[in-house]
């Protein structure tokens, strides 16, 4: 018995895995994706600016180092 539930497991295993990787393809280059297939990282790296979002300026701000430079 213990060597026929391994093997299932072994072969859901691979389905599941062949699987995640076609969704992966799927999904590659759109800008929405599933949860469980975006990075994980922690809780505060995902909620933190992106770099181009953190270099963008207001237009106050844009004024202001233009007159005071």
């Amino acid at each position: 018995m213990r060597v026929v539930r391994k093997s299932i497991t072994r072969v859901l295993t691979v389905i599941n895995q062949t699987q995640k990787e076609n969704l992966k393809k799927f999904y590659k280059g759109k800008k929405y994706k599933p949860l469980d297939l975006r990075p994980k990282k922690t809780r505060a790296m995902r909620r933190r600016l992106t770099k181009h979002e953190e270099k963008l300026k207001t237009k106050k701000q844009q004024r202001k180092e233009r007159l005071y430079r």
